[in-house]
This record gives C-alpha cells, structure tokens and sequence, in this order.
C-alpha cells in the first residue's frame, strides 16, 4: 500500500505546518532551508499571498513590529539607547524604606497613588503626535502680516494705533474710584416708604414730562380707577357655619341641617312643578272635539244670538244710514281773487299776533306762580334724590350677591353636613366633606371674577361604525 494511501502511513503535513520556519518533529519533516523555494507568478494575488506567509516575509514583519513596540514603549530602539539607560547600579533599599511607615502614612501614599483606571487610560506612546497643520494656520495671515509692518513703521514715526492712545491716556488721567458707602452710610441712611409720593428714589422723575417719561418706560401707565375696585364685597374665604365643625353643639348642627332640608326642599319643588308642566293631561282635562269646537267659536256665538231678535235688527240698519256722512264734493278749481288773498294774509296774521300775546301773558302770569314753580322744582328733585338713594341702596345690597355675567346663572354649592349618625368622636375617624378645588372654583364664580360654567358635552363629529372582523366570524 502507497505510503499516502488511506489504509495507514504517516499523515502528510499542512501547508501552513510546513511553511511555519519550524523543523517538525515527524521522521519526514524536512528543514525548511534545504526546502527549494517554489516558484510561481508574483503579480497576482495569489502570488502576494504566498509571499507574504514565506518565512523571509514573517521575519520583516516581526522585525517592524518590535522596532514599533520599542518606539511606543521606550521612545527608540534598545539597541541605541545608551548605558545609563539600560542599567543602573544597586545600592541596596533605601533607609526611608526600612522605617516603619504608620497607618495614617501609609493612607496618605495611597492616597496619592493614581487609580488603576486612570492608569489605563494614560497615553504611555513615546511617539509624539503628528503636528497639526491646521491648528497652527491663522486666517487672513498675510493681511495680519502686512499691517503689523505698517504699524511697526508708523511706530518708528511716532504714531500709535487708537487702542493704544486711549490707554495711554487712562494712564495719564486715572477715572476717580467713587465711594462705596460703607455700613455706617447705610445706619445713618433715613427709612422711607418705598410706595409713598415723596419716594427719594423717585425724585429724579419729578418735574419732567409726563409723555416723555411713559414712553422711555421710567413711568408706568396709570391704572384706572375700575382695577382698584373689587369685582364683589364677599370675603375670598368665608367661615362655615358652626354646625359643621367636627364637635358641633347640638343647635348649631341641627340649624346646619334645617338650612341643609330647605334647600334640599326647594329643589324638589322646583322639580315637581317642572314635571307638573310637562305632563300629559289627564282623560277628565283632556280636549274633546265638542270642547275644541266650542273654544273656536267663542267670539261667534254673541253676534248670532243678537241677529235672531227682530226689533233690534233694524235699528242698527236704519242708523247706520243716517250715520253715513255725505260724500264731500268735489272742489271746484276756481282761481282765488285778489280779494281772497289779502283777508287770508290778514288772518294769518291775526293768528301770529294773537299767539305772541297769549304767549306774552302766560310768561307775565308766571311771574305771579314762582312760589308754585319753586315747590314743584323742590319736589321734582326730591324724586330724583329718593330715587338715586333707592338705587344705591339696591347696589349695596346686590353688592355680595353674583352678578350674571354669562348665559348661566349662578348656584350655590351643596351645604356640607353631616347627618347625627355620621358625626365621628375624633378626628382620625372623621369622613372628609366637600372638595377644596371646586370651593375655590365656586368662590370665584360667586365675587364676580370667573362667569357660571357647566362642563362641556361630548360631542362625536363621526358615526361610530361596528365591524364585525374576520377572524371573530371565522370562530362562530
């Protein structure tokens, strides 16, 4: 049997066992020196594979990359590096290592010690970084260039950029450093009313023009009298009645609850007449045809009654003729005489005479009804007087209740009680009542300053539309 053949023999080797530089240790190994080199194209890829697994090229490669790790580690090459470098003499330890360091040393050097990440985070490369170009450029150099030149030469004539003028001159004439006021100034400083007329913080704005000031924004625009006024009388929080306290007396929480039952009985009167108006009547108060007729023909039936007597038709037929006027003729165009006009002229001017007179006796008879004149003026403003009186006594007395400020009126919250048997002996036991949010919601509603609103209803814009999905018909 061939010695390759499957039945038994030796294994041959692996390329890459082969190729490795290393003598094997199989009776068949052959040095890899006495190899012949084996030949083949070198500008194929295939060809720089092989070149770059033969030993000549690994050996290139391990020689770069130590000559790299010495560069990185130690900043060159061992091999240059000189002899005070590589060794050093050993004198032994030193006497500050053979004293005993105590614990709070021994601390103190630990604490110095850098931490271990810190340490791998170290950049410990020998190599120095590549200059960056970019970093050391400076835009517009050239110009920057030129115009260091022209100063340099405007230096040597005497002439100085504007910068250094004005610095120049701060030298020269320092700014005087104002006083800071110490705290004596302050103790000795008057107090004063920051919101009175006489403020000293504003007496730099008096005696100038009011325009100029509001538009400059050093005064602010006058508030109108409407925003110093509260919107209502009430208290922003009312005390509850005694009754609801967690240890109410006996006639405080039973008024409590006789304030509670009327409430609660008013409202459910005001129900029952709303149900009483749109109820259906009755069959005894329903409208039959008879009744439905006989209301249709109310105002028919007096006259009808009236028509059925014989003395009294006539009368009214025989006085409605005589109580026709007489048809009014025609007048007849005739053309009005020269006469005519002038008597008509002269009445008319009668009449303006008489009137003049009539008017001139009754200003001559008032003369004479002063004293009435006076006491009808003193009774009119009387009126007036009772009047405004009435009026601002009804503003007062509407002053604390809500006015209507929207299209809903106001209600008032539920009264909070507790009934007998409800009434805790302490209060860790006691059952909290009422809502804080919507009392303060209810009382801003009550002084007048938000307008009554009810919730707003959910409306859908779309018509919801049931599916029914395949896999659910699928299952039935």
């Amino acid at each position: 049997m061939a010695a390759g053949s499957s039945g038994g023999g030796v294994r041959p080797c692996s390329k890459s066992a082969a190729d490795s530089g290393f003598l094997g240790l199989r009776p068949t190994s052959v040095d890899p020196a006495l190899r012949r080199r084996r030949r083949g194209p070198r500008n194929k890829k295939r060809g720089w594979r092989r070149l770059a697994q033969e030993p000549l090229a690994l050996e290139v490669d391990h020689f770069l990359e130590d000559v790299r790790l010495q560069e990185r580690t130690r900043g060159g090459l061992v091999s240059e590096a000189p002899d005070e470098k590589l060794f050093f003499v050993d004198t032994g330890p030193k006497e500050k290592d053979l004293k005993k360091r105590s614990k709070g040393q021994k601390k103190s050097v630990l604490l110095k010690k850098p931490l271990r990440i810190d340490l791998t985070l170290e950049n410990t490369s020998k190599v120095p970084a590549p200059k960056d170009i970019l970093a050391h450029q400076v835009p517009n150099a050239k110009k920057l260039k030129r115009k260091q030149q022209l100063w340099e030469r405007l230096a040597k004539q005497g002439e100085v950029p504007r910068e250094v003028r004005r610095a120049q001159a701060r030298l020269r004439h320092p700014p005087t450093a104002k006083a800071k006021p110490g705290p004596q100034d302050t103790v000795e400083r008057p107090f004063y009313n920051l919101w009175a007329s006489d403020n000293p913080l504003d007496q730099p704005l008096v005696d100038q023009d009011t325009f100029f000031l509001e538009q400059t924004k050093k005064k602010g625009v006058k508030r109108p009298q409407r925003l110093l006024t509260k919107p209502s009388q009430v208290p922003a929080v009312e005390v509850t009645p005694a009754g609801a306290s967690y240890n109410p007396s006996f006639e405080d929480h039973q008024a409590l609850l006789r304030a509670a039952h009327e409430v609660e009985l008013q409202r459910q009167q005001a129900a029952q007449k709303l149900e009483r108006q749109l109820a259906l009547p009755t069959a005894e108060q329903a409208a039959t045809q008879e009744s439905s007729f006989r209301e249709m023909c109310e105002g028919l039936l007096e006259e009808s009654d009236g028509e059925g007597e014989p003395g009294e038709s006539q009368g009214p037929e025989t006085g409605g003729d005589q109580a026709l006027p007489a048809s009014p003729r025609l007048a007849t165009a005739e053309k009005k005489t020269e006469q005519q006009r002038r008597r008509e002229k002269a009445a008319r001017t009668l009449r303006v005479q008489r009137a003049a007179q009539r008017a001139a006796q009754l200003r001559h008879q008032q003369l004479f009804r002063l004293r009435g004149i006076k006491a009808q003026v003193a009774q009119r403003l009387a009126e007036l007087a009772r009047r405004r009186e009435q009026r601002r006594l009804q503003r007062l007395a509407e002053a604390d209740k809500p006015r209507r400020l929207g299209r809903l009126k106001y209600e008032a919250p539920d009264i909070d009680v507790q009934l007998s048997s409800e009434l805790s002996d302490s209060l860790r036991t006691m059952k909290p009542e009422g809502n804080i949010l919507r009392d303060r919601f209810k009382s801003f509603q009550k002084r007048n300053m938000i307008e009554p609103r009810e919730r707003a209803k959910f409306k859908r814009k779309y018509k919801v539309k049931l599916v029914e999905k395949r896999a659910f018909r699928e299952i039935q």
